[in-house]
């Protein structure tokens, strides 16, 4: 016959189910901390790489911002530079030009600006006499854009440089390259159009022009 299950059999039975329990709780533990660590780890890789990639992208958009700002300073220097020989191309024809056509100017001025009540203007070169005033807007390139933007700025000629509020004002717009038929244009609109000729430029209008007078 078998023995008799005693109390102290069932309590040692139940202790070692207790710390059958024990130990894979623990085990559970341990794994889950694991798993936790190695997430932690990878995420903090994750972002470690994302940050690294952030960085790499700040840089190369800080790189391209300055190549164009490089690029933006070259083209308007040399924009600029071009537009002044231009003037400097122009300037010292424009006597001899508006003479030849019967308007006695004889001084000229390049860049005379002006500002009143939160306005500004800007003529290329104006040449003047003691009653009239030739206001001329030069481009390396004229476009309809800058055909208005002479008509624009003879609107208000008179009201930024009152001192001429009693001459007769002419408005002109000189080129190395015209688009299209904006000489037409320009014409139409009242306009003397100075084009470059040879070493040297020209009133291009055509023999029965007449100017307007501002």
């Amino acid at each position: 016959m078998s023995a008799p299950v005693t109390n102290e059999d069932i309590y040692k039975l139940f202790q070692r189910s207790q710390e059958e329990a024990d130990r894979r709780f623990a085990e559970a533990d341990r794994r889950a901390a694991e798993a936790k660590a190695e997430a932690d780890r990878r995420a903090a890789e994750a972002k470690a790489e994302a940050d690294r990639r952030t960085a790499e992208t700040e840089v190369r958009l800080a790189n391209a911002e300055a190549l164009v700002a490089q690029a933006t300073q070259a083209v308007n220097s040399l924009t600029s530079r071009w537009g002044q020989f231009v003037e400097n191309l122009v300037a010292p024809a424009v006597v001899r030009l508006f003479q030849a056509k019967g308007i006695a100017v004889h001084t000229i001025a390049q860049r005379v600006k002006a500002s009143r009540a939160g306005r500004h203007l800007e003529i290329d070169i104006l040449a003047v006499d003691d009653s009239v005033a030739v206001a001329i807007e030069v481009k390396s390139r004229l476009t309809q854009k800058g055909v208005q933007r002479c008509l624009e700025n003879l609107s208000r000629f008179k009201t930024m440089l009152p001192q001429y509020r009693d001459y007769q004002i002419y408005g002109a717009v000189a080129a190395i390259e015209i688009d299209g038929d904006v000489d037409t244009y320009a014409e139409n609109q009242g306009l003397f159009v100075i084009q470059q000729s040879g070493d040297s430029v020209c009133i291009s209008n055509q023999a029965d022009f007449t100017p307007r007078t501002r």
